[in-house]
């Protein structure tokens, strides 16, 4: 139970009006503003003992624009945003074990963005496999619990309607595989100053209010065919719906707190959020999808996030994999003539697009920054209410 929760009861035999520290849509209004002032104001006080970032050399002039600039927010944003959600967010244990889980993946983003030698990707890839699969093992356990299914968690999916019930040998390691996809798509997608937090801050809010508008209304998540009004003759979808108005709340309050950091970040960026904000805020999408009931919802909520960073992870499994086939995976730049020409055509057209897209479109297609960032959101904005009309009204 939230702080504020519990002095409602307390209070309200004084005075009517102290109900209202119960109610979601004051918790969320109030979590959003104090979150927000609270970034705004002590986060230039606080990024003087942040980790100056290195650039990237290997991106020539343009990727050396960010030497020398406090980088690692993320570790303040999502200190200063920890009380405020304590004390606006009804946490449950489940609850509690996620948020461990996102503020863990904070913690080793930090330490890889404070580190003079950069870690390794079997590194990083390995303990961000742990947080996954832990916050998945978290949300599975109060899914479960609240179901009344001792051994299953329900989930709905696009263009079916009614609920499938999936065991947890199977809802684990998927569900820990897609927040892992999504963490790192987001990291990948940290590198144009206010990329990465915009994108974000969309992908949040629409969840948000979808939690709390739909999922979290008993009576419109129905209307959606998306809980029934009853599993074996048992009353169902109250628990799914009282989950998802909690995370609305957190969710809210994060985004309150990250729009408080881009009033910093906006071009040209005083700070950068770092591996220690990226990782966090994508692991947060991702369990917000999930806690939806819909893991589908993803391509819907982060359809740019994916193809940006997530075609990248891509390119790197099929360089890898085609490089243990023994075929000649080197860019062609590097290769002697007579080798180059040989390389298979799969491979060259791989080396012929820069990942992260916005790599791309920067140093191929001459995008500026502003360019970037304001195209890419805009696809956001435009294709993530179609997906949604796709995945949620047709079934």
């Amino acid at each position: 139970m939230t702080v504020l929760y519990w002095l409602s009861f307390n209070l309200e035999q004084y005075w009517g009006p102290f109900r209202l520290l119960r109610s979601f849509a004051f918790l969320i209004g109030g979590g959003v503003m104090l979150a927000a002032l609270l970034t705004l104001l002590l986060l230039p006080r606080l990024w003087g003992f942040l980790p100056k970032d290195h650039g990237k050399a290997i991106l020539g002039k343009d990727g050396m624009t960010s030497a020398g600039k406090p980088t690692g927010a993320g570790l303040w944003m999502t200190i200063l945003v920890l009380p405020v959600a304590l004390l606006v967010m009804p946490f449950k244990m489940p609850d509690l074990g996620v948020v461990m889980c996102l503020y863990l993946s904070m913690v080793f983003g930090y330490l890889d963005d404070k580190s003079t030698d950069p870690w390794g990707q079997l590194k990083k890839g390995l303990l961000d496999c742990a947080v996954s699969i832990g916050a998945a093992a978290f949300i599975y356990v109060g899914y479960a619990q609240g179901t009344g299914i001792a051994h299953y968690v329900q989930i709905w999916v696009p263009f079916f309607k009614g609920m499938y019930a999936i065991p947890w040998y199977i809802y684990i390691p998927c569900a820990g595989a897609m927040l892992w996809i999504m963490l790192n798509a987001t990291n990948c997608s940290d590198g144009v100053d206010g990329l990465a937090g915009t994108l974000t801050l969309v992908m949040i809010l629409i969840i948000a209010v979808f939690l709390y508008m739909v999922i979290g209304n008993l009576p419109k998540a129905q209307y959606f065919f998306i809980f029934p009004p009853e599993v074996n003759g048992l009353p169902f979808g109250g628990t799914h719906a009282r989950i998802a108005a909690r995370w609305s709340v957190m969710l809210m309050t994060v985004a309150g707190s990250l729009a408080g950091y881009l009033w910093w970040n906006a071009e040209p960026s005083k700070v950068m959020m770092g591996d220690a904000g990226s990782r966090f805020l994508g692991l947060l999408v991702g369990v917000g999808v999930l806690v939806t009931g819909n893991p589908f919802l993803l391509l819907a909520v982060a359809p740019v996030v994916l193809v940006n960073g997530g075609t990248g992870l891509a390119k790197l499994v099929l360089l890898r994999t085609f490089g243990k086939l023994g075929l000649e995976v080197r860019p062609p730049s590097v290769l002697p003539p007579e080798s180059a020409g040989k390389e298979k055509w799969f491979v060259r057209a791989l080396h012929g697009v820069r990942f992260p897209l916005h790599d791309h479109c920067k140093k191929t297609l001459h995008w500026s920054n502003a360019q970037v960032l304001m195209r890419f959101t805009l696809l956001q904005i435009f294709l993530t209410p179609i997906l949604f009309f796709v995945f949620v009204k047709i079934r």
